[in-house]
């Protein structure tokens, strides 16, 4: 009996050691390697990321694209559909210091798009360290240096840490970066699939079938045109109001006829013009339960970043009826969905539009003018202006780096 309490004991003993050695080889592994970075290190892959590095590049100065996907403009290329084409022409979506080709089409295509950013990480020899996830972004005060760690996109089961120290951060990853579905009541009782917009790709798979879209954005409008254009019969919920406006005016694109009014009249007036045009353009958008907020579209974008709608066909088979409009989801039982004007609608598939920042609109971006913050830490792509803003952002964090840049070189020479 004693005997085989200390053998019991011995083992204990012999398991403990055992299990500190285990948890000390552990630490070891985990242990980040650091690895010094001249210049910043920007956080995402996308447009926004690969416009401020070749900013930079062009000003001499040498930078790090940390991507998690294992390749360039991951949403672009994984959570788009495929008829998608840039809702603005091409002079307001390029990127700096490299135009788009004379042979593309006003409203580039996604794989043209795609093409594009490929051929520009190409002329600017940008290569991003792909598969990488950013677990973490420290600012050292002690050292005044930012530590940047990450692991493996998918993590490993022995990880390994590396540890970039840095003086520069850039966040780029996007003000789409995440999914959000909103949590409504009996969702985990719809037996129909419950997707978001970023996994859908064409409306082939659901011809013949009632499909329920959330979000009338302009992807939610696109995604409702798609689906009609591959005979499926889609509803859209309009939860809030929306300006809608016609794509093109005169024979000019809307947006870029309304940039150059906007440099010779105050914006209160150049919004009455776009919304007299739309009324006699589109008629009445209310009668079809597309309520127009009481500010106007553009002021309503700065104030709140709100995109108007640019219609590119919706609108008609919303007007004939194909496209049924519905009020805000009271709730959902396993077959169907109830409205809040107490409307039932058997449907299946439901799909929420794209969309949310990576930082929580509670909080607040940490950057007074949405595009720098303290101790060197640097936003592009939150200004809320799409792929123009991003760009306007890449020029902006690259001069602001340049000055520090010169003032270290300077130093390091003397």
């Amino acid at each position: 009996m004693s005997f085989k309490l200390k053998e019991v004991e011995g083992k204990s003993v012999h398991d403990y050691y055992h299990h500190q050695e285990e948890e000390v080889k552990k630490k070891m592994r985990i242990r980040p390697r650091t690895k010094w970075v001249w210049g910043p290190v920007i956080v995402g892959g996308g447009p926004s990321g690969l416009a401020t590095a070749a900013c930079l590049k062009e000003k001499g100065i040498p930078s790090l694209i940390i991507e998690r996907a294992h390749c360039l403009a991951s949403m672009w290329q994984l959570k788009t559909y495929d008829r998608l084409c840039l809702h603005l022409p091409k002079q307001f979506c390029q990127l700096p210091l490299m135009p788009f080709p004379n042979n593309f089409p006003s409203y580039p295509t996604k794989q043209q798009f795609l093409s594009y950013l490929k051929a520009y990480a190409d002329r600017f020899d940008i290569k991003p360290l792909f598969s990488k996830t950013v677990v973490s972004a420290d600012f050292d005060h002690r050292c005044g240096f930012w530590r940047v760690k990450t692991t493996s996109t998918p993590p490993q089961e022995e990880e390994e840490i590396t540890e970039y120290v840095c003086q520069w951060l850039i966040v780029a990853t996007g003000e789409n970066a995440e999914e959000i579905v909103p949590q409504i009541e009996g969702m985990d009782e719809f037996e129909g699939p419950i997707l978001h917009s970023s996994a859908y790709k064409s409306g082939s798979v659901f011809c013949g079938k009632r499909v329920l879209v959330v979000g009338c954005g302009n992807s939610g409008m696109e995604l409702c045109l798609d689906l009609c254009d591959h005979n499926a019969h889609p509803s859209l919920v309009v939860r809030d109001t929306v300006h809608i406006l016609p794509q093109h005016m005169f024979g000019k694109s809307t947006f870029g006829l309304s940039m150059s009014l906007l440099k010779c009249f105050p914006i209160c007036l150049v919004d009455k013009f776009l919304l007299l045009m739309s009324h006699l353009m589109l008629g009445d958008t209310a009668q079809f339960g597309l309520n127009r907020p009481k500010i106007g579209p553009l002021q309503l974008k700065n104030l709140s970043g709100k995109t108007p709608v640019l219609d590119v066909g919706t609108l008609a088979l919303i007007k004939s009826g194909k496209i049924k409009v519905c009020r805000g989801i009271k709730q959902v039982t396993q077959h169907a969905v109830e409205f809040v004007d107490g409307k039932i609608e058997n449907l299946m598939p439901l799909f929420w539009q794209l969309g949310t920042d990576m930082f929580c609109e509670s909080e607040g971006l940490p950057f007074p003018n949405r595009w720098k913050g303290e101790n060197g830490l640097y936003a592009v792509g939150f200004s809320k202006s799409g792929l123009l803003g991003a760009s306007i952002d890449a020029k902006r964090i690259a001069d602001d780096i340049e000055h520090c840049w010169k003032a270290v070189a300077e130093t390091t020479h003397v």
